[in-house]
């Protein structure tokens, strides 16, 4: 049988690298609870959903949750009624979106170039620290990024291998659905800048048929049938109800999270250069070999070839997209890396059999293997757990995952050393994600979480007493024992404080107010407050209903913005 890439010698290689990526990908899969920043708000509203059964606006607390369309929300919720385990399911679209982009990557390097190709794309994707980070987090960027590559998928086989109108269509449709994910899903389409520029560059012309215009013009439908799975309910909501929250709900998301926060960012905002930065870093070990790779691609333009036209003016085309606006995060420019990794794949087999390449590669996990080695014993861990509120137990377990993560990337980096630095690569991608999900992320769980901390609201105010929320974090609430009484999440203190003064005072032996400290109000008495620990770099205390002075009005001041990016 014909090995799965040049990286395989023999056929138990192949199934254990491909055991490998699967492991690496699903370990830790039940073991964790949702951790800050974006995980619980995601898990809050799907939970919301399940609970209710009102899947089309989504709920933090008693306010509609705008920053984000539900889509991603949906896929949780309905991961839920399949498993019936929040644990199991949080995590569920990204793990199986993860592998989708594999599988999709793989096949489009075969249908554009080869098999062996496409193995090369699928394996060096896998390999780069930010898709293993992505696929570990219930994020909404690993979905988007499934949506973009599979829309790019559709696109590329039409553009390169066409008329493929049906490829063209379903590409369409799933820039589409990206954009009902996350706003940016339409990127994909961006693909015709390029495919023009190189049609005109060659003197090409597309071979046109009776018929071709309607065909042209059905991609709109398809664009607007991939939006129509969220916009079309929410628009018939709108127009059946004069409620001015659900409008200003429409009005948030549809403009002011989209077109306003592109061009007007208020947060995260970073230098033009900034993804340069993420690139050099998040994309390794590929963005080690960038040098080589760099001038080779630029030969290829060079000639003419339409799949490097595309391929790589497209990722240029979102770089720079991203780059002018003022606000940046590392996970925007992820949409790129598969496409990256398609261009890089053709050219992988020859680069590694330059010993460069191989000190390289080898040199970069045996670099992870120190770093995880200095973290274990340094001081910074202890420092950080500290700051965190970790316990010692917590820091040791830490300390036992760094140390088998680092034993086990020296160990590969010995048994495959230069000659075999992609195969090393590929495994140490898979051991680092085992361990994370296996020991690291199960050991901060607790604490991240934020489940240790409200265990301990539980047991002080004793099951039959009722807890209210102020200045709260979503997994807060999501790791309450019971149902919790809120008082809004973006609302600024003092109009929190203005409700949970009254719904403490009403039953004040059996009403208790959990609240971030420095939230506190001058009208409670201080003496009652119960110091209940430190989660996320935050202190956060219990107020009793007798606590409360009744007839107070002095202001507690004004909080910052509830930021979506809460540690």
């Amino acid at each position: 049988m014909k090995p799965l890439s040049p990286l395989f010698r023999h056929n138990a290689l192949r199934v254990l690298v491909l055991l490998s990526i699967v492991i690496g990908l699903a370990a830790g899969l039940g073991l964790r609870q949702p951790n800050p920043a974006d995980e619980p708000r995601f898990v809050l509203a799907a939970r919301h959903m399940v609970e209710s059964g009102d899947w089309l606006l989504p709920h933090r607390g008693i306010e509609l949750y705008a920053e984000k369309p539900p889509v991603f929300m949906w896929m949780q919720a309905a991961a839920f009624e399949l498993v019936r385990d929040w644990r199991i399911a949080f995590l569920l679209p990204s793990l199986l979106a993860a592998l989708l982009t594999l599988w999709l990557v793989r096949d489009l390097g075969r249908r554009l170039w080869s098999r062996r190709v496409g193995e090369l794309a699928a394996l060096a994707l896998f390999a780069t620290l930010q898709f293993g980070l992505m696929a570990k987090r219930a994020h909404i960027d690993m979905v988007l990024l499934a949506m973009t590559t599979a829309s790019m998928w559709g696109l590329l086989r039409h553009l390169l291998q066409g008329p493929q109108w049906r490829a063209w269509w379903f590409g369409a449709f799933c820039a589409g659905v990206g954009t009902v994910t996350k706003g940016v899903g339409f990127l994909p389409l961006l693909v015709v800048l390029p495919w023009m520029a190189w049609i005109g560059r060659n003197g090409r012309t597309w071979p046109a048929r009776q018929g071709d215009g309607w065909r042209w013009a059905a991609t709109l439908l398809a664009f607007i049938a991939g939006t129509a799975v969220w916009l079309l309910p929410l628009g018939i909501a709108l127009l059946r109800s004069d409620d001015p929250t659900l409008h200003a709900y429409a009005r948030e998301l549809l403009l002011r999270q989209t077109a306003t926060r592109y061009a007007h960012a208020w947060h995260h905002i970073q230098p033009a250069w900034y993804y340069l930065q993420v690139i050099a870093t998040l994309w390794l070990p590929g963005s080690l070999l960038l040098p080589q790779l760099l001038p080779t691609w630029w030969r290829r333009l060079r000639r003419g070839d339409g799949r490097y036209w595309l391929l790589l003016g497209w990722s240029v085309a979102v770089l720079l997209f991203f780059s002018a606006s003022p606000g940046k995060r590392e996970l925007y420019v992820l949409p790129i890396l598969p496409i990256a990794c398609v261009a890089a794949a053709p050219l992988l087999a020859g680069l590694l059999r330059r010993r460069i390449t191989g000190w390289l590669l080898c040199g970069y996990l045996v670099l992870l293997g120190t770093a995880a080695l200095a973290m274990a014993f340094g001081p910074w861990l202890a420092r950080d757990a500290a700051r965190r509120g970790m316990d010692a137990d917590t820091l040791q377990a830490l300390r036992h995952g760094l140390l088998v993560l680092s034993v086990g990337l020296f160990a590969i980096a010995a048994w495959t050393r230069r000659r075999r630095a992609g195969l090393g690569a590929v495994l140490g991608a898979a051991w680092l994600w085992t361990v994370y999900g296996l020991m690291l992320a199960t050991a901060l769980d607790p604490s991240v979480s934020s489940a240790a901390l409200m265990q301990r609201v539980g047991e002080r105010i004793g099951p039959r007493a009722k807890l209210g929320m102020l200045a709260w974090r979503e997994q807060n609430m999501l790791q309450a024992d019971r149902p919790v009484t809120d008082f809004g999440y973006k609302a600024d203190w003092d109009t929190q404080w203005q409700q949970a003064g009254p719904w403490l005072a009403q039953a004040p032996q059996q009403r208790w107010l959990f609240v971030l400290h420095d939230a506190i109000s001058p009208c409670v008495d201080r003496s009652q407050i119960v110091d209940i620990g430190q989660s996320n770099r935050n202190r956060w205390s219990l107020v009793p209903g007798t606590a409360w002075q009744t007839g107070c009005r002095e202001h507690v001041g004004s909080n910052d913005d509830a930021s979506d990016n809460d540690d």
